[in-house]
């Protein structure tokens, strides 16, 4: 099951947060079609949200056809993303180039700006 992390200081809204989470869950296999997703009551409980903000998120989610909600049952995933599972060689092998950069002095947003750098350089707008 996925446990949502708010962190209210990044400036970015709630309830994209819960959405790029299951975004994400989703993309690396944690979450798989059929799955349950935390019931609204849950999330509140663990994050202190305001009901209607996870309700917010799930309804985008299911706008974008990614999870379904059923009625008396909960809210299930519908579909994945991607297919870059969390123990892919990829994520090993980013694994350690990052453990390599945080020896070398970088810091969390040194490594996020270059790696958006990169992302951007081998990802342009046109293919996206």
């Amino acid at each position: 099951m996925v446990e949502f992390r708010i962190d209210r200081r990044s400036g970015v809204a709630t309830y994209v947060q819960i959405v790029r989470q299951v975004q994400q869950a989703l993309r690396l296999g944690l979450l798989e079609p059929g799955d349950k997703l935390p019931t609204a009551r849950e999330v509140v409980e663990a994050t202190a949200l305001n009901p209607n903000t996870v309700l917010k998120a799930y309804r985008e989610l299911e706008r974008e056809g990614l999870v379904e909600a059923r009625r008396g049952l909960g809210t299930f995933v519908r579909r994945s993303l991607g297919s870059a599972p969390a123990d892919s060689p990829y994520a090993v092998e980013l694994a350690d180039w990052t453990r390599r950069a945080r020896r070398a002095g970088l810091e969390r947003e040194d490594v996020a700006a270059l790696f958006a750098a990169v992302l951007d350089r081998e990802f342009p707008e046109e293919d996206g």
